[in-house]
């Protein structure tokens, strides 16, 4: 390579110090990511136990499991714009430290919860920490690196999710094997403490130089429309009926809270999420993949849990295992993504990884009480695959659609989409997981009481419950509750799938295809270097 002459020699505008340690400071990113990640993975291998009544568990119901999730992805999401403008005006550190401060406080009293109603609450106080780590973190990176290593570097990053599903599933299983179901919780303490440690040494601090105001009213009606609008979709399965009053008005009024949310933020001169960002066709196209994929994988990682253990009677430990080749795949391709964006283009791989994404959710409606464990393997790995050539790229589209000064904002912005998408996947899919199951386990409960019967319709595990105090004369209606809920599974699945088929034409349409190889590097020339001077 020739070196240039005549002007000065171009130098990073990452301050050469910063520079030098990027990949270190990646690691300590990455660990942040992973308590939050580790904690997710690890509740959905428990909600079985969880649901179990005391002393194993708390005897939480279907709808109160989902709102142990639902909590935590509710309050993350109405919490991150105010996260991220608050890292974008005081400092990025500063907000992640607090964040995971308050996540360790928030995971001890959740190990000590006495009801289904008290871990909603602690859970809720998890996310609300969690929604200042992970756009810190994000947006720290971006800080960082340079816009050329930045994919790198978020492909990375996002892989780290996959070594959390790993590290998740076999965590919780063993902990559950040996410990009291408090223990998922506890275990997040000494790693909050480890990671409080590796930050204050070693990572830097940024901001924007000219942040805007927090909007308070805009994240409160966030938070009100989304929570209105999940309720209604939750009560709605419960019921069976989606057409009964309170639903419906807590719908309509959730839509509307929404509605008055966009029509607020168009108007702000401080907006809680500038409105404007979305009129890039790419940006928008990577935030809509982000929430649709989330939504479609999440409501089937909720209910896998109860077709791995309930219905095929593994253990948790050996149902965290068979997630092990989702989280391989991710760990294996997400790094790498990269490299196959750069061949191909953003739509063609981002449109790949959703329709493989698709068929592994599809193939859930073709599973049953036998099916071989390698089939099983086979399915996780295909849709961790699919997910490793999603994320990466979109997440890069979302990313460097924005100054670097607004990471924390377009960091917000990515992970909103992300835990709503999931929160509502979790809602709907839970929603009509639970009103198929009803419908036809039903037919099989008509010589309990009726207080039993009731009770018994509520869930695959409520069903069992009653099986197991009946004794002998118990044994058909396990047989019916294993076959209405993988009959429930296969429509739950096969609604995923469209869902990710619709991701696959979002993408496939608005992301941009692949850039000429000279406009390419002319663009990663612009990217690696300023003139002298302008290191900051």
């Amino acid at each position: 390579m020739s070196i240039p002459s005549g002007p000065p020699a171009a130098v990073p505008r990452v301050p050469e110090a910063i520079h030098r340690r990027r990949w270190v400071i990646l690691i300590v990113l990455m660990f942040s990511l992973l308590i939050v990640v580790l904690d997710n993975s690890i509740l959905n291998v428990a909600v079985k136990t969880i649901a179990s009544p005391s002393p194993t568990g708390l005897g939480a119901t279907q709808s109160e499991l989902e709102w142990a999730i639902n909590s935590y992805t509710l309050v993350f999401a109405g919490l991150l714009f105010t996260a991220g403008l608050l890292g974008d005006r005081i400092g990025r550190k500063k907000v992640l430290l607090f964040g995971i401060l308050l996540f360790g406080i928030g995971s001890a009293l959740a190990a000590m919860s006495g009801s289904p109603g008290e871990l909603i609450t602690w859970r809720a106080v998890m996310g609300f920490g969690a929604a200042f780590v992970m756009p810190a973190t994000l947006a720290i990176l971006m800080n960082v690196f340079e816009r050329d290593e930045q994919p790198k570097a978020i492909g990375i990053w996002a892989g780290s999710v996959g070594l959390g599903i790993a590290i998740g599933p076999i965590t919780g299983g063993l902990l559950l094997e040996h410990f009291w179901w408090g223990s998922i919780f506890l275990v997040n303490v000494p790693v909050v403490v480890i990671a409080l440690i590796a930050m204050a040494v070693l990572v830097p601090d940024s901001r924007d130089p000219k942040p805007g105001r927090i909007d308070p009213l805009g994240v409160l009606l966030s938070i009100v429309g989304l929570v209105l609008l999940v309720f209604g979709i939750i009560r709605g399965g419960e019921l069976a009926d989606f057409g009964d009053a309170v639903v419906l008005l807590s719908i309509f009024g959730g839509l509307v809270v929404l509605a008055g949310f966009v029509w607020h933020e168009k108007r702000s001169s401080h907006p809680a999420i500038d409105i404007t960002y979305f009129k890039n066709g790419a940006f928008s196209a990577a935030v809509a993949a982000v929430a649709l994929v989330f939504f479609a994988l999440m409501g089937v990682t909720f209910f896998s849990a109860f077709y791995l253990q309930s219905v095929r009677g593994y253990s948790a430990l050996q149902s965290g295992l068979l997630i092990v080749p989702l989280a391989a795949a991710q760990m294996i391709f997400a790094p790498r993504a990269r490299l196959v964006v750069e061949r191909f283009g953003s739509r063609a791989v981002c449109t790949a990884g959703m329709l493989l994404v698709a068929v592994g959710l599809s193939a859930f409606a073709l599973f049953d009480a036998t099916t071989p464990i390698w089939v099983m393997c086979l399915v996780f790995f295909v849709q961790g695959t699919g997910m490793a050539h999603v994320m990466p790229p979109v997440t890069v589209a979302v990313m460097q659609a924005l100054p670097r000064e607004k990471a924390g904002s377009g960091s917000a912005i990515n992970n909103t989409f992300r835990q709503v998408g999931g929160a509502l996947g979790i809602a709907v899919l839970g929603s009509v997981l639970s009103t198929v199951y009803r419908g036809d386990i039903e037919g099989h409960l008509g010589t309990l009481p009726a207080a039993a019967r009731d009770a018994a319709g509520e869930s695959i595990e409520a069903t069992l419950g009653i099986a197991e105090k009946l004794g002998p004369a118990g044994a058909p209606l396990v047989g019916a509750a294993n076959d209405a809920f993988v009959s429930a599974m296969h429509v739950t699945a096969l609604g995923s799938a469209c869902v990710a088929l619709v991701g696959a034409l979002v993408v496939g349409i608005f992301l941009p295809g692949k850039p000429p190889a000279g406009q390419r590097s002319e663009q990663g020339d612009d990217d690696r270097a300023v003139p002298a001077g302008a290191r900051r």
